[in-house]
């Protein structure tokens, strides 16, 4: 979820500051673009050289460059950052933020940013537990900022108590889920058509023909959708999970028929349709009245093919409409998935592998590849399919924009 996001982190002058640079490592592997901002005091504890190593960046400590004269502006970072993080928050600098004191780069681009701002306190206990610490930290959550509650342990001082800095993969797992949460408006007004889940055809009164798709990965992406800003309706399959998201309008279906019935139907006032359910090829060319008894050690039944969604909203389409589509393959994974992108006339595919180890039918994680129509291949490592649904969105979201 920090791909591509712009993280702030600002250091002051604590002992923990040694954890910091495991936080901004994390960061960056993440795939997040870091700046990173020292009191003069934090100076003490880390290098500069090391957080300039880690974050791929220059270290920013003083207003200006005295060499230069180049100023680093304050109001820029502030305006640069999706998120700031101060880790580790001294009970000195926790005091100035809240009484509006800005005497170094770190607090002035603090009081000038408009993103979230995260802080995690480290001290001793006795500094953390004065009434006057939890009185700026009270008065630094009132003014909307999150604070990172700090663990319980052996502190610097020797003590042990409350006071030490969260670990930064706890830090980290709170921006990421921040900002996976925040809504964003890469899809707002557009109309966006899921289709999820198996379908079931029937056999007879009592048995039905299925596969193993739980509907969890479509699921994920009309949810994604939704937080996105866009207008969702959801073609589901028999399931046994639903949305997390109540904006998304749930249409159920349970065999291959109504569902293309609806997505067709639907498919007229809809901007984007993502294809992710596992729709049987064939069904039962008939189903019996009452139920089929075992007669012998065979039993012949005939199949007729069902319609193609993909190809129909595919040959449907307007200029101004998107389909993607989904490739769940055996071998010859891309050549398939390729072949599947233009004969459908989809304008990108996701392809998935059963080879893969945890991805397809069953896991709560995918390994995903994603092939539009102008022949970009985008890997993707193997990642929880909330993860990969925004990776999804994200894709469809840039190819609506660089259309427009």
């Amino acid at each position: 979820m920090l791909k591509g996001r712009k993280i702030l982190v600002g250091l002051s002058g604590g002992i923990a500051a040694y954890k910091t640079a495991t936080l901004i490592r994390l960061i960056v592997k993440e795939g997040a673009q870091v700046k990173v901002l020292m009191t003069p005091c934090a100076k003490e504890f880390i290098t500069p050289l090391t957080l300039a190593t880690l974050s791929h960046n220059p270290v920013l400590t003083e207003f200006y460059d005295p060499g230069n004269g180049d100023w680093n502006s304050h109001v820029d970072l502030g305006l640069w950052a999706d998120l700031y993080v101060i880790a580790p928050a001294t009970a000195n600098t926790i005091a100035k933020m809240a009484g509006g004191i800005a005497d170094n780069l770190l607090l002035t681009t603090y009081l000038s940013a408009r993103c979230p701002v995260f802080i995690a306190p480290s001290m001793d206990t006795d500094m953390l537990i004065h009434p006057s610490t939890q009185r700026n930290i009270e008065t630094l959550r009132n003014f909307g900022n999150h604070i990172l509650e700090p663990a319980t342990g052996e502190l610097a001082s020797g003590l042990s108590g409350k006071g030490r800095m969260a670990e930064p993969e706890e830090i980290l797992k709170e921006i990421s889920n921040f900002l996976a949460k925040k809504k964003n408006d890469s899809l707002k007004g557009r109309r966006v058509l899921v289709n999820a889940g198996p379908t079931h055809e029937s056999l007879d009164p009592v048995r039905f023909i299925s596969n193993h798709s739980t509907g969890r990965m479509g699921i994920a992406i009309a949810d994604c959708a939704a937080d996105a800003g866009a207008e969702v309706v959801l073609v589901l399959g028999p399931v046994n999970i639903s949305t997390q998201n109540s904006s998304v309008r749930v249409v159920n279906v349970t065999d291959a028929a109504s569902m293309a019935k609806e997505c067709i139907e639907l498919f007229h006032d809809c901007d984007i349709a993502i294809l992710a359910a596992a729709v049987a090829d064939f069904t039962p060319a008939g189903i019996s009245a009452r139920k089929l008894k075992r007669e012998g050690n065979e039993m012949i039944i005939k199949f007729k093919a069902t319609a193609d969604i993909a190809a129909t909203l595919g040959k449907m389409k307007r200029p101004d409409q998107l389909v993607a589509g989904f490739a769940l393959e055996t071998d010859n994974e891309l050549e398939n998935a390729v072949a599947k992108l233009k004969k459908k006339n989809l304008d990108l595919i996701i392809l998935n592998s059963l080879r893969d180890t945890g991805a397809g039918f069953g896991y709560d994680s995918n390994k995903i590849t994603i092939i539009d129509r102008n022949n970009n291949i985008d890997k993707f490592e193997l990642k929880s399919k909330k993860e990969a649904a925004a990776d999804i969105i994200e894709k469809i979201a840039g190819m609506i924009i660089m259309t427009k």
